[in-house]
């Protein structure tokens, strides 16, 4: 019997479980693709923290696994939340892609004034080096928000350049380096769920690769240690040890970043809390602002 692969109906989700299921298949492992409609897909009219930040987009493809309709689950690992349900495991890290954002346009970059994107991170980032622009709301997927480009809703929109690299798209526009621009933790990262077990213990021997695994891993305990979700503006990018994070105010006008070598789980935490220590303020007023409770 194939392996039931869960994943969203968006033109990316399911890109990303065809690569999941064909590099199964190149191993002699049978799949097949399930579709599980998620919060986070048909609640496209309201920012991310007011119906539950990232987590979202998982919390249905978890209870599907639970409840045994699928044997695993493919995400954007940047989308999964740090507490999980007991029982399910991230038993497979595909190689990563770009961890890059990508801005969207096709009008010169200097005439660029009106931005759609709906990320805190993104937002702060932007206006840190451009406070003349404008930043406005934007939900949905890659299609959507194109077409609201096309139809000069925005001069520009930003996009993960990872996801218009696996949908095949060659699109005008400037890409957002993340050395400047710090990336979300785990961002441009494929990851495989399912339940602790042999499915998993299979996943893992085809599909895990272990350097990317370590790299989001330290950004994952970076980003627990520090807190605040996909609330509070923040970008931590590990690359082969080497970890740049940062931390800023929703309008961008102050940043705290570090940057260091991490060598091990503990390193990661030390960084967190260094990290969380020095930018405390503006993650309590990324809360208090957006009327939350850490």
């Amino acid at each position: 019997m194939p392996l039931r692969i869960g994943t969203r109906g968006s033109a990316l989700a399911l890109a990303q479980a065809d690569r999941v299921i064909s590099l199964l298949e190149s191993e002699g492992v049978a799949a097949k693709r399930v579709i599980i409609t998620t919060h986070g897909d048909t609640a496209t009219g309201v920012p991310l923290h007011e119906i539950g930040g990232q987590g979202v987009f998982v919390r249905a493809l978890d209870d599907a696994i639970i409840d045994g309709r699928i044997d695993a689950a493919v995400h954007s690992m940047k989308d999964i939340p740090a507490k999980r349900p007991a029982g399910l495991v991230t038993c497979a890290v595909l190689p990563r892609d770009s961890p890059a954002d990508f801005l969207v346009h096709a009008q010169q970059f200097q005439k660029i004034r009106r931005i759609g994107t709906s990320s805190t991170r993104r937002k702060a980032q932007l206006l840190m080096r451009h406070p003349e622009w404008r930043i406005e709301p934007l939900r949905g997927n890659v299609d959507t928000r194109l077409r609201k480009l096309r139809d000069r809703a925005y001069d520009a929109v930003v996009l993960a350049e990872a996801g218009l690299q696996r949908l095949g798209l060659c699109l005008p526009g400037t890409r957002l380096a993340p050395e400047m621009y710090v990336p979300s933790p785990n961002q441009g990262t494929i990851a495989v769920v399912s339940r602790e077990g042999d499915d998993s213990a299979l996943l893992a021997r085809v599909l895990d690769h272990l350097e990317t695994r370590k790299d989001v891993a330290f950004e994952r305990v970076v980003m627990e240690e520090v807190g605040g979700g996909c609330f509070t503006p923040q970008g931590v990018y590990c690359r082969k040890g080497h970890i740049r994070a940062e931390i800023l105010s929703l309008d961008g006008c102050r940043r705290v970043r570090r940057e260091g070598h991490l060598s091990s789980a503990d390193d990661a935490r030390t960084f967190g809390q260094l990290l969380r220590r020095d930018a405390l303020d503006l993650i309590q007023e990324a809360y208090m602002r957006l009327g939350l409770k850490e």
